[in-house]
């Protein structure tokens, strides 16, 4: 599984429909299953970013496509990075 952390910022549309936040995030947490992911952690925030989600996706292209979507709705930016975990990363820094 690839791993990716997006940073999410309300458009004027989705800070209009605040109330209905908690659910456009149920609705993407059932879109990245539905693709064969998994939603790792979720947070709303106060400050630059409005929220953050880290979540699992079979590849890059299911990943984008998930993203696109939301971003297609409406109501989120999103500037998405993949990540890695200690295991991960140990291996690359170590060049294998």
């Amino acid at each position: 599984m690839v791993r990716y952390l997006a940073l999410i910022s309300f458009t004027d549309e989705g800070i209009r429909k605040v109330e209905q936040s908690a659910s456009r995030a149920a609705k993407f947490r059932s879109a990245v299953e539905s693709a064969g992911g998994k939603v790792l952690s979720q947070y709303w925030a106060i400050g630059e970013i409005d929220g953050a989600v880290t979540f699992e996706a079979p590849t890059d292209n299911v990943a984008a496509q998930l993203l696109l979507r939301l971003g297609r709705d409406g109501h989120v930016r999103s500037r998405s990075v993949r990540v890695f975990d200690e295991a991960e990363f140990a291996k690359i820094s170590a060049g294998g």
